[in-house]
């Protein structure tokens, strides 16, 4: 037997291990189960080139807890080591087995699946086991040996009697990590880990029931029998090429990813490049809310087939972040930290990839069935906006399948859109205004309004809209868009040439002065216009430069920027002065009932902006029964 001390460059390696290497202690299984993937790939490898004379069978990856003992054991079928390997590549600590076994075959190797965590991997069972062995025996024609080692730099390595080729690790679990001897928390890792491993994984049995025998009757239980329990699907759908799945497949997969998500995917994305990178996935669009936090960290990030992290900011485009799925990439860098990957170059590739796979995915969807990627648009349009407003060269390809939608229902691409106003406007040099409704309830009237007059209205409620139309007014000329209750309604709809007010030049000097008196400094600019007599008589606007201000630090896109962290409120009040209301508030004798119709008609214009509320509300409403009586 033979003892010595790990040959490492501190004189302790594990509390350093325990206490910084690694923030969460469950990592143990996943880096142990990794180990046993290579080990089992190599051999794989090497029996597939002929260079190793044994049959590679069918293995399988092997864990077993041992509750009364407080051990885990760790178990497969792959190359094993002989006693110079173990004193090279786990006392060696600073050698990693897996480079040198990458770098001996280069090319040959690069598709063979291999992880590459062997090394300071093993080490992390430290982190729950006060005590490890390691008992191996080569796929070589060499004896097996056991290696020991209870947490110090000191070990004991001595023959073993092994006589299957490949690893056995046997973790004995400390004091403080006796969680790990449940069987429900080893599931629990095996699930969220090592899910879609290469190498089946088994861990215990389960019970399956049989057929009835012939004669049984109807009453009599089925027979039931122990099987194996394997937790892992070894080869899911993204390993695989496009053409060889159903548009079902990726639904079960999609199932299999997230077994509570009770709706279907719109549609999928598949990723398969191998140059200049690696990277393989399958990308799911989800039925999205408007709300931009909830839906995030979704897309599991996979390294060879191991789960790594659900929080993919800096490799996925944030925009896409809202997706689902899976990405699968030996390229990316591990445990780095975020401003690292978004300064990598290789990871900056890869984002530009998925960008523009998706482009192309929504690009291809919108050509070939456009009344379908209209049904889903109301369910995709936040990823696309958000892309849109985030991403310059996805803005750039969304012009070919963004839509805007009408408040009637109708969607126009932008190029539609634009032939749809020109034929509408007469005068070449102004700007084309594209009228947008918010709100289709709330701002009702004001789209009637639009609608009588023959004007297009969109429907835009997405919470980033107004960043989206401050992005496409910059880059397309000669085109503005104001919200249907903006003050470029004044210019849209009021104006008229066939109207002539009925008032005169004095009639409407009184008028303003009365309303004037009325409203006092209640901070509405007054504007009189000839309307329709069936228009109504007061209508309130807001500056649409003002309003989309506001809204966009309420979006958190503003945030106190040049000063307007507390932009004031200012409104226009539109009189027409052709409705019949207007001219009795102008002939009424006494001021009183005067001033009560000014502030009526006002409140109600209120009311149909949104803007009255709390005391003012209780009072319209408490005037307004004075009046009924």
């Amino acid at each position: 037997m033979a003892t010595g001390k790990i040959n490492v460059s501190v004189d302790n390696i594990f509390p350093l291990i325990k206490k910084f290497l690694y923030s969460d202690h469950e990592i143990f299984l996943r880096e142990l189960i990794s180990n046993a993937t290579d080990a089992t790939l190599k051999l794989k490898h090497i029996a597939s080139t002929g260079e190793a004379k044994v049959e590679y069978g069918n293995p399988i990856i092997e864990i077993k807890v041992d509750k009364e003992g407080k051990k885990i054991h760790i178990t497969d079928q792959g190359l094993g080591m002989t006693e110079d390997e173990v004193k090279k590549y786990i006392n060696e600590i600073a050698f990693s087995g897996a480079e040198e076994f990458l770098d001996k075959y280069k090319d040959s190797a690069k598709d063979s699946g291999i992880i590459g965590h062997f090394g300071l991997g093993f080490y992390s069972s430290f982190m729950v086991a006060e005590k490890v062995d390691i008992i191996t025996k080569s796929y070589k024609d060499e004896p097996a040996v056991q290696w020991t080692c209870d947490g110090s730099p000191n070990f004991t390595l001595k023959k073993s009697k092994k006589e299957t080729r490949g690893t056995e690790i046997v973790l004995h679990i400390a004091e403080d990590s006796t969680e790990f001897l449940e069987d429900n928390r080893i599931t629990e890792l095996l699930t969220k880990y090592n899910k879609f491993m290469p190498i089946p994984i088994k861990f215990g049995t389960k019970t399956e029931t049989l057929p009835k025998p012939e004669g049984a009757k109807e009453e009599d239980p089925a027979p039931t029998q122990e099987v194996d329990n394997f937790v892992n699907n070894p080869n899911p759908a993204w390993t695989k090429q496009p053409a060889e799945l159903k548009e079902e497949d990726y639904k079960g997969f999609y199932r299999e990813l997230y077994p509570m998500q009770f709706e279907e995917p719109l549609f999928h994305i598949h990723l398969n490049v191998d140059y200049p990178f690696n990277l393989t996935g399958i990308l799911y669009f989800p039925k999205l809310s408007n709300d931009l936090n909830i839906q995030k960290d979704r897309i599991q990030l996979y390294q060879n087939q191991v789960f790594v992290t659900d929080n993919v900011e800096g490799i996925v485009p944030e925009f896409l972040t809202m997706l689902r799925g899976v990405i699968d990439s030996p390229d990316i860098p591990l445990n780095v930290s975020r401003s690292y990957l978004q300064a990598d170059g290789a990871v900056k590739k890869i984002s530009s990839y998925i960008s523009r796979k998706v482009a192309d995915k929504l690009a291809s969807t919108f050509k070939n069935n456009r009344e379908d990627f209209e049904a889903k648009w109301n369910d995709i349009k936040i990823v696309i906006e958000y892309g849109m407003l985030s991403d310059d060269k996805f803005f750039e390809k969304a012009d070919k399948f963004a839509l805007y939608p009408t408040v009637d229902g109708n969607f126009y691409t932008f190029e539609e859109l634009q032939e749809k106003l020109k034929a509408n406007h007469t005068d070449k040099d102004d700007k084309l205004v594209v009228l947008y409704a918010s709100d289709k309830e709330a701002q009702h009237s004001y789209i009637e309004a639009a609608k009588a007059k023959g004007l297009e209205v969109l429907l835009l409620d997405s919470p980033i809209i107004s960043h989206l139309m401050q992005k496409i007014e910059t880059s397309k000329e000669k085109l503005s868009f104001a919200r249907v209750d903006a003050d470029h309604l004044d210019n849209l709809i009021k104006k008229d040439d066939t109207q002539i007010s009925k008032l005169s030049d004095e009639e409407k000097d009184s008028l303003k002065v009365n309303l004037e008196e009325a409203i006092q400094s209640k901070g509405y600019t007054i504007q009189l216009e000839a309307m329709d007599s069936t228009a109504s008589p007061f209508i309130i606007t807001e500056p649409e430069f003002m309003r989309r201000m506001k809204e966009m630090q309420q979006s958190g896109g503003g945030g106190g920027m040049f000063g307007m962290s507390n932009m004031p409120e200012m409104y226009n009040l539109i009189v027409n002065t052709n409705h019949e209301l207007v001219g009795e508030i102008l002939n009424t004798k006494t001021a009183k009932k005067r001033e009560r119709l000014i502030n009526q008609s006002l409140d109600l214009a209120r009311l149909s902006k949104g803007l009255l509320k709390g005391e003012e509300l209780t009072g319209f409403i408490k005037r307004s029964y004075e009046m009924i009586k």
